[in-house]
């Protein structure tokens, strides 16, 4: 179901929805972010690319599995926090961001799945923004099987045109979205739908980084698990974790029991986010690291990504928001890595 939104109604729409918790790009000095909105007039989908993805809604970097005690009798007491029903509705999700998010729900799937992770997220509706102008510089979603307006993980894609956003509702979320506010919406006519062509068509000619055959890596990583290329690529990584934590698609945490008071025993265990980036990450109870150094690290990062995560899951572990790249303080870029993978050895 196809239809044109003006601009200015967006708060219109966004008030008929206050059932809903609703989260939306905010800007936070210089850092855009997601925030909970609290006025509708605030929504700004003017923005280039968030610091993190709305993957930090559904996947929090801190969350409490249980809280536990023990009554004066010593007999130990737990008590389970499973998230809360509240329904949920991101706005100006980012299609690269929305991807991550289906590649995030294979590892939370599966014969085993993580209640927590999915509570949320079976109650979180993505409202996305196709991207007119690459939001970074960086930006090479084509290389790795996406585009700036790829539908998939969305319930609903926007498109600027600009004063009117051209409105593709895709799920049954996303048509009922649209349905509480009816009035606000109108068809689409025959040249809305052009200029929808046209922008999308423009907007991938305007990605200019890319990864040239970047098939031919998975099958040359499996040969270079022992090659001294790690050791020279990750020279300058000062291991400071940033590549993984503004990540969309790294999922790795740990989980550590907080005493709050030992009489009587009182606490939680709590989940956060981790990076295999980290010394400690792998450290064994025995003091044995089976990832030593950054050069072993570094290569679990590209091997989980772009080896490991294809065989199993036939998708790269990457999406293409160039975040890793962006942020790296020491410029360490991925894509440069790959390319080098690419044409390493005979």
């Amino acid at each position: 179901m196809d239809k044109i939104l003006l601009k200015k109604a967006l708060p219109q729409w966004v008030k008929k929805l206050q059932t809903y918790r609703i989260y939306a790009p905010a800007k936070d000095e210089d850092i855009w972010t997601y925030e909970a909105v609290n006025t509708p007039e605030d929504i700004d989908l003017e923005f280039l690319i968030t610091a993190l993805s709305p993957k930090k809604i559904i996947f929090p970097q801190r969350e409490v599995y249980f809280e536990f005690n023990k009554d004066d009798n010593d007999n130990p007491d737990i008590k389970e926090t499973i998230p809360e029903d509240e329904p949920t509705i991101v706005f100006g999700v980012r299609p690269c961001d929305a991807k991550a998010l289906t590649l995030t729900d294979l590892v939370f799937g599966g014969d085993f799945e993580d209640v927590y992770y999915w509570k949320r997220r079976n109650q979180t509706i993505l409202v996305g923004l196709a991207c007119n102008t690459p939001p970074s510089t960086n930006c090479f979603c084509l290389s790795v099987e996406g585009s700036p307006h790829s539908k998939e993980g969305l319930d609903i894609l926007l498109t600027d045109l600009g004063d009117k956003y051209y409105v593709e509702s895709l799920t049954k979320n996303g048509v009922k979205l649209l349905n509480l506010a009816k009035n606000l919406f109108t068809p689409p006519k025959a040249g809305d739908k052009k200029d929808l062509q046209k922008i999308h068509a423009e907007s991938e000619k305007k990605i200019k980084k890319q990864i040239k055959n970047l098939k031919k890596v998975p099958p040359k990583l499996k040969g270079m698990w022992d090659s001294s290329f790690w050791d020279e690529e990750a020279m300058s990584c000062l291991r400071c974790g940033i590549c993984t934590y503004m990540c969309p698609t790294c999922h790795c945490f740990d989980i550590n029991d907080e005493v709050h008071s030992h009489t009587p025993l009182t606490g939680k265990r709590i989940r956060t986010w981790d990076t295999c980036q980290f010394p400690d990450f792998t450290m064994h109870s025995s003091g044995h690291n089976p990832r030593p150094d950054k050069a072993s690290r570094l290569r679990q990062r590209i091997m989980h990504k772009f080896q490991y995560f294809v065989e199993r899951y036939q998708n790269y572990q990457c999406t293409g928001c160039g975040r890793c790249i962006t942020n790296c303080p020491v410029g360490i870029d991925i894509i440069e890595v790959l390319d080098k993978v690419r044409d390493y050895g005979p």
